[in-house]
């Protein structure tokens, strides 16, 4: 199923999904960046206390595996929502910063 999704249909899918219960008053750029900020230290939260080892072992437990697989679309879900708010290509950004970090840290 994921190799049909792109980001643009998962954004739109998205917008329909808080136009359908009326929650774009809420979804300002202040908000969506207040709740990737929680989303994402939900998903520190699972790791934090693990051992290097522990957690390079998450994905092993299945009720980790599925936190972790939760928070993380926690995380793109208001990443890409607050992307479509500002108007950000969420691709072409990382592609820039990408670029940007070959030409900051160049191979040794």
């Amino acid at each position: 199923m994921t190799e049909h999704l792109d980001v643009a249909k998962l954004q739109r899918r998205l917008a329909e999904f808080a136009a359908a219960r009326n929650w774009q008053p809420y979804h300002t750029p202040k908000n969506l960046a207040s709740a990737l900020s929680v989303e994402a230290s939900e998903l520190v939260e699972i790791f934090q206390w693990l051992t290097p080892e522990e957690s390079a072992r998450v994905m092993d437990d299945p009720d980790s595996a599925h936190r972790v697989r939760d928070e993380v679309a926690d995380v793109l879900a208001y990443l890409l929502q607050l992307c479509e708010v500002l108007g950000v290509d969420p691709l072409a950004a990382l592609e820039a910063k990408i670029d940007r970090n070959e030409d900051r840290f160049p191979r040794p």
